[in-house]
């Protein structure tokens, strides 16, 4: 068992220097807690690294995920950070500053942790537009996924904001939650299909730029645009550009698609040998019940891969000694 000792500074656990952990994992968001409950269960040395941001800390619920619909999400990390303790993790409060082939993994102002195998679960951001009220709202009535708010609001009057190509898709998506919406074109041109789309849909399309949100009594009421109309709404939603928070996987030269995105095979491996990465660093579609699950199939791919060196190096080890009888 490795030894350890308690950092009263940020209140986790750092390891003595010269012990190596089986896995070392970044981010402790649903993929990376679902990853180390699972590897610790199958008896391997697990540390959590955790920055403490999650995407999803701006909003009260969380939906779609089975019996635990409606979880606040800060809820559903402390469960699962007391899961993992149960179990021998060690959970360190903290930030990667840089990743070593070996794999050393350099925490800022703090100590270097081995590891045999690393797992990235480092999340993305959500890059929203500089809209007055836009930061303020997001997450309480202005949403981003109809699949884990829309029932919320339902049969409200929406607004979906033309901020990203995708907002068309979400307008569209919209339709089955509420017949009252409107599109605000804002930055986005819309194509001669995708008026007539929203228009059969009975979307409701107003042109202008929006300038803020209008907000009273901490409730959204409505958007202005620059002719200085106020669309009333209660509720708003608008496709933000996800952005990766794939430093460490960029460093440590893993491959990445056309768009951007670093590539992995369904288990999660990363194209750098050692290396596997789950949930939304490496898929911005993934929900939190989804990622819980990228999680837990990087974990099986990750402790097969070990028991392989394990068994190689056993092997090599039996042979020096019959080498010697």
């Amino acid at each position: 068992m490795m030894k350890a000792t308690v950092n009263m500074q940020n209140g986790g656990v750092v390891p003595a220097g010269d012990e190596v952990y089986d896995v070392v994992v970044i981010g402790a968001g649903a993929a990376g807690l679902s990853a180390a409950l699972l590897l610790a269960r199958a008896r391997r040395r697990v540390a959590v690294v955790d920055a403490g941001e999650p995407r999803n800390a701006p909003a009260a619920h969380m939906h779609g995920y089975l019996s635990r619909d409606g979880l606040p999400p800060a809820t559903l990390l402390d469960l699962g950070r007391a899961e993992i303790a149960h179990y021998g993790v060690d959970v360190i409060r903290g930030r990667v500053e840089h990743v070593e082939p070996g794999y050393d993994v350099r925490l800022e102002g703090g100590p270097v942790l081995k590891a045999r195998r690393l797992l990235v679960a480092t999340g993305l951001r959500d890059e929203l537009p500089d809209l007055p009220g836009v930061r303020e709202r997001w997450g309480k009535d202005l949403l981003h996924c109809p699949y884990c708010h829309a029932y919320e609001v339902r049969d409200q009057p929406l607004a979906v904001l033309g901020t990203h190509p995708g907002a068309v898709h979400q307008a569209l998506l919209l339709h089955q939650w509420s017949k009252d919406i409107v599109f605000l074109t804002h930055a986005l041109e819309l194509s001669p299909q995708e008026r007539e789309q929203l228009e059969a849909f009975g979307v409701n399309i107003v042109e202008g730029r929006a300038v803020r949100l209008v907000v009273d009594d901490d409730r959204l009421r409505g958007v202005e645009l620059t002719d200085g109309r106020v669309i009333p709404r209660t509720a708003a939603f608008l496709f933000p550009y996800p952005a990766s928070r794939d430093d460490l996987l960029t460093l440590l030269g893993c491959a990445k698609d056309d768009n951007g995105w670093v590539v992995t095979d369904r288990t999660g491996r990363t194209s750098v040998p050692g290396v596997w990465a789950a949930g939304n660093v490496v898929d911005p579609r993934a929900q939190v019940i989804a990622a819980a699950g990228m999680g837990s199939s990087a974990a099986f791919a990750i402790n097969a891969d070990l028991l392989h060196e394990d068994v190689e190096h056993a092997v090599a080890q039996h042979r020096a000694v019959v080498a010697l009888t």
